[in-house]
């Protein structure tokens, strides 16, 4: 008898990333489902939480079969959303509690720090509706963010006094969003009295640790062990805020990979996390030869999964699904077009919202320059006639104007072929009735 499709939900399922799921090894196995639309999950302008699980419950009940696996590769308020469905519904997961000690900030330092203290930067938990923040909490300069939130939304650095209130205000004005749906999903963990008593909106001031090379270990948890397929480097922007791009492999000594790595095991076995890929970011320090853990996602990095498709000629999203379905991944498959891929993120710094983009490349275009550059993809953000602050991608420093996937047999290859590509999208902005440069 045939071997039936696995139905595997997918939340925010959409074109480009079905395409992706679309060629792991053995697709034809599976049916891909959506859960809920991409813009419900990220872009909404208030996640009403309760709605939100109430329909993912409705559709998942609704469905007329076995339902095998739910997964995402989005971050906050799926990332924690989907835990709790699979709970539910008794399906392959990690637990809401090891998923939260990641998610929320504060919490996963005060578990870090319990394992890998010289590796984690000095922190204190922040009250920004306190009545009086009498002094700030860390020696400047320092980072001040919500304890959850996403694309470093609401993340400030702070070099003095003046920057410190205005970040507070900020956050103040702009935390509820992030806020209001984490206290609703932290409902469903049995939280530490520290955590729960807080609530939600709350911040983290950390000592600031972007010095160095920045990388990404993309991995996944299976039945208790920790594997490590793939390091991602990471280039940051002139505020070594906004990431500017992602560079695989990763071009750091072998010696410093392995050190991550055991780090990584050491800590999610302190977390408690199971049964799931995790991707988990770091920075190398080569004047002293140190490390220090940023953060830790649990799922894989969206971001990530055209890169591992050039090279290792299957995207990683094969992992996400294996993991979910109970079978341990084989992985990478290592039989890429490409030695080398990169996924670029030009940007914009110091431009005002009001900024209208005065030329872009329409979608026929696009596509005639991606069959001019073998190997590339392009996803713009902008189109020609918006503001800039129309757009989602954005964060407090600069507008994010579109993801450029590209692969090469070398790196300079690549960097010499993106700056070609980039002169011939062409892209303008101005301010309305500014003459155009």
């Amino acid at each position: 008898m045939e071997e039936r499709r696995k139905n595997i939900f997918v939340a925010g399922l959409e074109p480009f990333n079905l395409r992706l799921l679309q060629s792991v090894r053995d697709a034809e196995r599976y049916a891909f489902h959506p859960l809920y639309e991409r813009r419900e999950i990220c872009y909404a302008p208030r996640f009403d939480m309760p709605a939100l699980l109430d329909k993912g419950r409705a559709i998942l009940r609704e469905f007329d079969g076995p339902i095998d696996a739910i997964v995402s590769y989005w971050d906050f308020p799926s990332i924690v959303m989907v835990p709790i469905l699979r709970r539910e519904f008794g399906l392959r997961g990690p637990s809401v509690e090891s998923v939260l000690r990641c998610q929320h900030k504060y919490w996963s330092r005060i578990e870090q720090a319990k394992v890998l203290p010289d590796e984690v930067p000095r922190f204190e938990m922040v009250d920004p509706f306190a009545a009086d923040p009498a002094r700030p909490p860390l020696d400047y300069p320092f980072w001040l963010k919500p304890v959850t939130a996403h694309s470093s939304l609401l993340g400030f650095r702070v070099d003095g006094r003046a920057d410190y209130d205005r970040a507070l205000t900020a956050i103040r004005d702009g935390i509820h969003r992030f806020a209001e749906p984490l206290e609703v999903l932290m409902g469903y963990a049995d939280l530490p009295d520290e955590i729960s008593e807080a609530g939600a909106a709350q911040c983290i001031a950390e000592e600031i640790i972007s010095r160095g090379r920045q990388c990404t270990l993309e991995g996944y948890v299976f039945e208790g062990k920790t594997e490590v397929y793939g390091i991602v480097d990471s280039i940051r922007g002139p505020h070594r805020s906004s990431l500017e791009r992602y560079e695989y492999p990763s071009a750091l000594p072998a010696s410093v990979k392995a050190r991550m790595t055991a780090s990584a095991a050491k800590v999610l076995a302190q977390i408690g996390l199971d049964d799931t890929p995790f991707n988990m970011e770091f920075f190398y320090h080569s004047g002293d030869d140190s490390l220090s853990l940023l953060e830790i996602n649990v799922r894989i990095s969206k971001s990530h999964s055209p890169l591992f498709d050039k090279v290792a000629g299957v995207p990683h999203k094969e992992v996400m699904i294996d993991v979910a379905l109970g079978r341990k991944p084989d992985y990478p498959a290592r039989r890429g077009r490409f030695r080398y891929a990169a996924k670029y993120m030009p940007r914009l710094y110091g431009h005002s919202d009001d900024e209208i983009v005065t030329h872009a490349p329409t979608e026929a275009e696009l596509r005639a320059l991606e069959s001019r550059h073998p190997g590339t993809e392009i996803q713009l953000h902008v189109e020609q006639g918006m503001r800039l602050g129309e757009d989602h991608h954005y964060d407090e420093y600069s507008h994010e104007l579109g993801a450029i996937f590209m692969g090469a047999q070398s790196r300079a290859a690549l960097h010499a072929d993106f700056r070609r590509l980039w002169e011939e999208m062409d892209i303008r902005t101005a301010l309305p009735d500014e003459p155009e440069e």
